[in-house]
């Protein structure tokens, strides 16, 4: 409990975005083919559309770097206070969102894009509080 004494807020942001990102890439994992259907159909009107399986693949490894990035992270907040790993998945967290946005406005899917505004600002708070 030591953790969550001396990183109350770092952790719960850590593990917040660390279920996000896993649960999503290892849903892209499990059904690439039911995912890739999906995304096709959504963009299917926009510039992205011939080159969605690859750009899901992208974002897949991103959510799975970024996600054991913070896992590892808050390990090592527990055993040596070093934040850096744990900063180096939020912020590809936050460059995923940032990408995943692109991908939602060009497809002109404005309440998705909305959406995301929410993960952004806390993935943003984990990075301020990783920062300082």
């Amino acid at each position: 409990m030591n953790l969550l004494s001396k990183y109350p807020t770092e952790v719960l942001v850590l593990l917040f975005l660390t279920v996000t990102f896993l649960q999503s890439g290892i849903d892209k994992l499990l059904d690439w083919k039911g995912n890739v259907a999906f995304i096709k159909d959504h963009f299917k009107n926009s510039p992205l559309k011939n080159t969605v399986p690859l750009l899901l693949a992208i974002i897949l490894v991103l959510e799975i770097v970024a996600g054991f990035c913070m896992l590892f992270g808050i390990y090592e907040l527990y055993t040596s206070g070093a934040k850096e790993i744990a900063l180096l998945g939020t912020e590809l967290c936050a460059v995923t969102l940032i990408f995943l946005l692109i991908g939602q406005r060009l497809a002109k899917d404005y309440a998705g894009a909305i959406s995301l505004a929410v993960y952004f600002i806390i993935t943003l708070w984990g990075v301020f509080l990783l920062n300082s």
